[in-house]
């Protein structure tokens, strides 16, 4: 792989002290006029190829893979530029602001044969792949729980006007969008496409900035919850009729888990292999793309498209409409 990375936040900060870790031949990152200084100092600390401010040049370098990792609302665009430009695209969460936009996207894709890959790194972490196998322990799944809530920093400045991307109904921001994504993403990913959702949020300036996202699967039901105006201590629980499986991270920093039966008996399984989170997805998609494994990118964009649809149906249920929609 031959790498470009769009953006120097958070998510990108934390890709690039595993990157040494995978086999990268090449990496180059764009900045902004804003943010030269920041991009500068990345690529010197981190050994990277180079960088540019100027998305068009970053096109024209020897790369073969765009990572978008940009607000929400740009994803779309930017990805779409890549990907005619001839380059694998890896987004970040969530993939597309709606599912309008992620069809012409994957209609782009498969007409120019490349492939495109949403960096949700649940479905890549050896402790949810090993959840999945023993999720038959809870026998009959009953109820499904999964809360993922934190006070954020920046909620305080959205109470006061100031509105950072996350809380920005005309950059696809939201609690939805930024953190019930990951719980979305964990519940689909063992048990598929439910049978209808209903959405309930807590809407502030058109925003929703907590909300309860309830699933159901016909013989079980799911509860979905996540906020960024209140925390909560993390809970995930999957219970069924032969016992519970009780989770105490957050679903995309999992590395252990325990069962516990109807005799109270437990034992905790532990995947733990002091790896960063997101070095596994993206040795993921360095194979798929090395190997031209088309059947698991299809099998993981899939995922994606029923979690962009729960996601899109949720939110419009409860009035947020975003710029992207229109």
């Amino acid at each position: 792989m031959k790498l470009g990375i769009l953006g120097t936040g958070m998510i990108v900060k934390d890709l690039l002290t595993t990157i040494h870790e995978l086999k990268i031949e090449s990496i180059y990152i764009l900045g902004t006029q804003q943010t030269e200084e920041e991009t500068k100092s990345l690529c010197e600390q981190y050994h990277l190829d180079g960088y540019d401010l100027n998305y068009d040049d970053l096109l024209k370098r020897n790369i073969d893979t765009i990572y978008v990792a940009l607000p929400n609302h740009l994803h779309y665009t930017f990805a779409k530029k890549a990907l005619e430009n001839g380059k694998h695209v890896i987004i970040e969460k969530p993939i597309t602001a709606n599912t309008f936009e992620l069809k012409e996207l994957i209609k782009i894709a498969k007409t120019k044969h490349l492939f495109m890959m949403e960096a949700m790194n649940i479905h890549y972490l050896p402790a949810y792949q090993t959840l999945k196998e023993n999720i038959h322990r809870i026998g009959q799944p009953k109820i499904v729980s999964f809360n993922y809530s934190q006070y954020s920093s920046r909620y305080d400045d959205f109470k006061q006007n100031k509105i950072h991307p996350a809380f920005d109904y005309h950059k696809a921001g939201g609690a939805l969008m930024d953190l019930n994504v990951y719980n979305i993403h964990g519940i689909v990913g063992l048990f598929g496409k439910p049978k209808r959702i209903q959405y309930l949020s807590n809407i502030e300036k058109q925003v929703d900035t907590s909300g309860i996202l309830t699933l159901d699967y016909g013989n079980f039901k799911a509860v979905s919850i996540g906020a960024k105006d209140c925390k909560a201590p993390v809970m995930l629980t999957l219970q069924g009729d032969q016992g519970v499986l009780r989770i105490d991270t957050p679903i995309n920093q999992l590395t252990k888990f325990e069962y516990i039966n109807n005799q109270n008996e437990s034992i905790i399984i532990n995947k733990d292999e002091n790896k960063h989170r997101l070095f596994y997805e993206f040795k993921q998609f360095i194979n798929m793309i090395d190997y031209h494994d088309e059947m698991k990118v299809n099998y993981m964009l899939e995922i994606s498209f029923i979690v962009s649809e729960i996601m899109q149906e949720a939110r419009l249920q409860e009035g947020i409409v975003f710029d992207n929609d229109k």
